[in-house]
């Protein structure tokens, strides 16, 4: 439950600090005096969406910090998964707004996304306020509480993967189901374009190497005319001595005159003389290769440009192609297997359909089930509620089937004798459709374990007897629950267990709202308040003395 709210800078709060007791809290005030603010504060801690305009005027931040105790179990594995322990069994969540936008959320001192946040308070606070009463408008949201008192999630989540299963064959289906002429058209592309890239016998690396084979094609004449020469100056022939001759016979004359002084000119020319021999084996070498002789290079240009042009269909390399080789081999197989594909795609999509059709009726029929023993507790605590003749069903009727059932729920209801059931959204009035909401959550109870409720404006287009009546439903509520009650009615202040005055107070250029928790005699004072809003007389006074003495037996209010 809640235990503490540390509100600062918010709106016109400027610091305050709220105590809240088990059982039931109401907060009251004078119109404008800042009772929505808290609640405001208390979405801001939830992790819920929050403007800048919150940020009290003239402050850079805001801060908001709460105190939960005795989490349930859903919560503490929650925390845990997040990496967040437990100070002495209490959640302390802290949330920083900031008009520079650098703001901050922090779960026992550890820093988390609102997200987070988000996941891990939807199992602290239920909060009832105008999004309860829109999803009462709305009928497609009226299936989602049939499922919560029938406590579907596991029905719903096998139906779902049957259904995405039927889906996922359907879509094969379509992708393989072409008509025979496309069908043709796409074999004979296929098969085209495998021949073509077979024929061509392509390998990887081909493309540079016939590039460097070009370019020795185009100069060879003329590299082997003037390589021929260096070979001529180096060897010479049978008339003329070359240069490996001529500083050979000069090696000789060297040696012959056996005189140390040379023996540095004779190293020099030999190790000269072996340079020379490498570079004319070299060129013996290259002008012996009958493959660079045989090189033609239209036969090169004719190969590069094939080569070109198929990289332009098929891949900007030899890999890319053949790639698509490999890609246009297997598409043409299956389809050549798609018939037999088909047939089986066709016989799973048969059994799909059959498995979901059994999925949707059970899920229906815990639904029909479900929406019965619902609108009977419903009808009964409405009854309660001042609301005798009504009759309340739930119209569950099946269509197409979707992601979640075949089924569809809409709340019918007539409040009077003699009226037909109609749309809750186009008849219900203001007090009806509190006092339906009021209903559903007395209904709902068992189903959660979150250990707080509040209701903002439960009491709207409420007054009188059945006022009372709600005041004994939400005191009902409260003996399970801890719940905050943010009201005008005397009646419902009346019988809180703790009951919290929301004041509004200005020094001339700044206003303040402060939060009181209110003593017995301060609460008659308030309650007188809220029933007359006058000058409280020694008769409003004692009225409402009696009016929260009784309180003490609500049961007879």
């Amino acid at each position: 439950m809640l235990k503490f709210l540390h509100i600062e800078n918010i709106a016109v709060i400027e610091k305050t600090d709220i105590d809240f007791k088990d059982g039931f809290n109401v907060l009251t005030g004078e119109t404008g005096a800042g009772k929505s603010i808290v609640i405001d504060a208390i979405n801001a801690v939830l992790g819920e969406r929050t403007s800048k305009d919150l940020i009290r005027t003239g402050c850079d931040s805001a801060i908001v910090s709460a105190v939960f105790d005795n989490p349930n179990n859903e919560t503490v594995a929650l925390l845990k998964e997040n990496g967040i322990s437990l100070d002495d069994e209490d959640i302390i969540i802290t949330r920083k707004l900031s008009v520079s936008g650098k703001g901050f959320i922090k779960i026992n001192n550890v820093p988390v996304t609102s997200a987070v946040l988000r996941e891990i308070s939807k199992n602290l606070i239920n909060i009832h306020g105008q999004h309860d009463n829109q999803a009462l408008l709305n009928p497609e949201k009226h299936l989602d509480f049939i499922d919560l008192i029938a406590e579907n999630s596991q029905l719903i989540d096998d139906y779902y993967a049957v259904f995405k299963q039927l889906n996922s064959i359907r879509k094969e289906l379509q992708a393989l189901q072409m008509d025979e002429d496309e069908k043709q058209r796409k074999i004979d592309m296929l098969k085209y374009q495998i021949n073509e890239l077979e024929t061509a016998n392509i390998k990887v690396g081909e493309y540079d190497s016939l590039k460097k084979q070009l370019s020795i094609a185009n100069s060879y004449e003329k590299v082997h005319k003037a390589l021929s020469g260096v070979e001529f100056f180096l060897g010479g022939n049978d008339d003329t001595d070359g240069t490996v001759t001529q500083i050979s016979n000069a090696l000789k004359l060297i040696k012959s005159l056996e005189n140390a002084d040379f023996d540095n000119s004779y190293s020099k020319l030999n190790e000269a003389l072996t340079l020379i021999e490498d570079v004319r084996a070299d060129l013996d070498s290259f002008l012996g290769n009958n493959e660079f002789e045989n090189l033609d290079p239209d036969s090169l240009n004719q190969r590069l440009d094939f080569l070109s042009r198929l990289m332009i269909k098929y891949g900007s390399s030899e890999q890319k192609m053949l790639d698509f080789l490999s890609t246009a081999q297997i598409e043409l197989e299956n389809i050549s297997l798609s018939d037999k594909r088909i047939l089986e795609l066709s016989e799973s999509l048969e059994n799909a359909k059959f498995e979901l059709v059994e999925k949707a009726k059970i899920l229906s029929n815990s639904r029909i089930k479900a929406a019965e023993d619902f609108s009977a507790q419903v009808c009964d605590t409405l009854s309660y509620l001042n609301m005798p003749n009504v009759k309340f069903v739930v119209d569950i009727k099946q269509g197409r089937y979707q992601k979640n059932g075949c089924d569809t729920a809409e709340f019918l209801i007539s409040a009077n004798n003699g009226e037909s059931l109609k749309p809750l959204h186009k008849t219900a009035s203001g007090g009806e459709l509190s006092r339906v909401m009021l209903s559903i959550k007395s209904v709902l109870l068992d189903k959660d374990n979150v250990g707080t409720m509040i209701f903002d404006e439960i009491d709207t287009g409420i007054s009188g007897f059945a006022a009372g009546k709600v005041a004994t439903q939400l005191k009902k509520v409260a003996t399970a629950r801890q719940v905050i009650c943010v009201t005008h009615l005397a009646q419902i202040a009346a019988v809180a267990d703790e009951h919290l005055l929301i004041e509004k107070t200005t020094d001339g250029k700044h206003t303040f709202t402060n939060v009181t928790p209110l003593n017995y005699k301060q609460k008659i004072n308030e309650i007188a308040r809220i029933m007359s809003g006058t000058e409280i007389t020694e008769n409003l006074y004692n009225s409402a003395k009696e009016l929260i003495d009784r309180s003490n037996n609500y049961e007879n209010l």
